[in-house]
C-alpha cells in the first residue's frame, strides 16, 4: 500500500481548511454570538426596527437574549438566532409566564409564536418586564 497520495491528499486538505478558516476570520464573518451591555441590545434592536431606541434594557443571563422598552412604551424580545440576533415588538396578544428563575416569552398570536418561537430569559428584574409586557 503506498501512503504518499494519501498523505499529500490529507495535508493539502488541511491547507484548505486552514485557508478557509483565515478567509472568514478576515472577513470578520461569525459575528459576536451574545449581548453583553446596552449599546448591543440597542444595535439589534436597531436592526429589528428601524429607530427603535431602547430607554429600559435587561440582558438575560449568558447574553443569549433581551428585553427593551422605549420611550414610548414599545417592547422588544430579542433572541439569537444563528450568529445573529432577531427580535420582535410585542403587542397586546404578547403572553408572559414566570418561572422561579426565568421569564417565558410569547411574542403574540400563534402564526408568530410559531415562527418566532418561545423566549426563556433569565433576568435579574422578571416582576418589573412581566407586568409591563402585561399592560401591553
Amino acid at each position: 500500500m503506498d501512503y504518499a497520495p494519501l498523505l499529500l491528499q490529507s495535508a493539502g486538505s488541511l491547507v484548505a481548511i486552514l485557508a478557509l478558516a483565515a478567509l472568514a476570520w478576515w472577513l470578520k464573518l461569525g459575528g459576536k454570538t451574545a449581548l453583553t451591555d446596552e449599546h448591543d441590545v440597542a444595535r439589534a434592536a436597531g436592526e429589528v426596527d428601524d429607530g427603535f431606541e431602547p430607554a429600559r434594557v435587561s440582558i438575560s443571563r449568558g447574553g443569549n437574549a433581551a428585553l427593551a422598552r422605549d420611550a414610548s412604551g414599545r417592547i422588544m424580545v430579542i433572541k439569537h438566532h444563528g450568529n445573529k440576533f432577531v427580535g420582535r415588538i410585542l403587542t397586546p396578544s404578547a403572553n408572559v409566564s414566570e418561572e422561579v428563575d426565568a421569564l417565558i416569552v410569547k411574542s403574540g398570536s400563534d402564526t408568530d409564536s410559531a415562527r418566532f418561537g418561545v423566549v426563556r430569559l433569565s433576568l435579574e428584574d422578571p416582576a418589573y418586564w412581566a407586568d409591563a409586557i402585561n399592560r401591553l
